[in-house]
């Protein structure tokens, strides 16, 4: 295992630095659940904005430890609730998922009066990325 290069992260940026719609594994009472998410990258983590009483962030409250999957790239993590969508220590975030995520972000489906839109931050621990025939296996961590 190889901790974050230059060359894997900069791979990582461009590859999700962007809105992605990637498949988010969460345990919930022994089981495994999974189900895609609209997702953005950024140094180490993977941000997603959720209901704050969606069954993923129940399982998340109970079991911290998630599992992602993108384009030819898999991750185990570490599932943060970074709260309120509009409290002041998110601002820099959401402004950027408005962002990236502008082209849907205001269809109706958020509502971000309720203050259980939240900010999901998924902080990666070890991942396998695949680009151009190598297979890098990452330590987020170290």
């Amino acid at each position: 295992m190889e901790k974050l290069t230059e060359v894997t992260a900069k791979i990582m940026a461009e590859r999700f630095g962007k809105d992605n719609v990637i498949a988010l594994a969460t345990v919930g009472e022994g089981d495994p659940y999974v189900r895609y998410v609209n997702a953005y990258y950024e140094e180490g983590a993977f941000y997603i904005i959720t209901y704050g009483l969606s069954n993923k962030m129940r399982q998340i409250e109970r079991h911290e430890s998630v599992s992602i999957a993108g384009e030819w790239f898999t991750a185990k993590g570490k599932g943060v609730n970074m709260g309120y969508f509009g409290k002041p220590e998110n601002v820099q975030m959401a402004k950027k998922l408005r962002e990236v995520f502008a082209e849907w972000i205001d269809n109706g489906h958020n509502n971000f009066a309720d203050e259980n839109t939240v900010i999901l931050k998924i902080e990666l621990i070890e991942g396998i990325l695949f680009s151009q025939g190598r297979r890098y296996h990452i330590d987020f961590v170290g």
